[in-house]
């Protein structure tokens, strides 16, 4: 049973998966609400009969990898879809939101990120710069990739006039990796944007 994360909580990732965690996916979902209208119909509604099909919101998922020292080492996002280093992998980009589940995914294979490497902040901006106020549902989730099951989800339902989020951390401690649910709001079309917002976190 995964573990539901409230704003601020910290949890132990290899406690709630019951043993030592290596392989990891940070899912992130959300849908398009367009209107009263559409939102009867739940996910099916979101970008069906609604005539506006130019409001899709394009959510884009990043992954800024920290050292000790709180600097940016390297990058993970639809520009580069994978680390320098090889242990995190973006699955790639969803302009849409459009389906059930995770509309983006970010691997990370926990054993090979750098010794460096303290600190994995996931964030996620609204590329075309919609803000919050039409994006609902979202989410982000860690899912154990070697059984595929969901370790902790983390609800976000800050609808607001942000165009971006700062979602969450996974780092080490004490030689564990553990979760940090951060949920602050934050403006930005890509991650570089939030650089400012992101260290404090880091």
């Amino acid at each position: 049973m995964a573990v539901s994360l409230q704003k601020g909580q910290k949890i132990s990732l290899s406690k709630e998966a019951g043993g030592e965690l290596t392989q990891v996916k940070l899912g992130l979902g959300w849908d398009v609400f367009q209107g009263p209208q559409e939102k009867k119909g739940g996910f099916l509604g979101k970008l069906f009969g609604g005539g506006s099909g130019g409001d899709s919101i394009d959510l884009d998922a990043s992954c800024i990898m920290f050292d000790a020292n709180k600097q940016a080492v390297d990058a993970i996002w639809f520009s580069q879809l994978q680390s320098k280093d090889g242990s995190i992998v973006h699955t790639g980009d969803n302009r849409t939101g459009d389906g059930d589940g995770d509309d983006e995914v970010i691997n990370v294979d926990l054993s090979r990120v750098p010794a460096n490497v303290v600190s994995l902040v996931f964030t996620v901006n609204s590329f075309t710069g919609q803000t919050f106020e039409t994006v609902e549902n979202a989410f982000c989730r860690i899912v154990n990739a070697n059984n595929n099951t969901e370790v902790a989800r983390y609800n976000l339902s800050s609808q607001g006039t942000h165009t971006a989020m700062i979602m969450a951390k996974v780092y080490r401690h004490n030689n564990e990796w553990k979760m940090h649910a951060i949920g602050e709001t934050a403006s930005g079309r890509t991650f570089h944007d939030l650089m400012p917002a992101i260290k404090p976190h880091a």
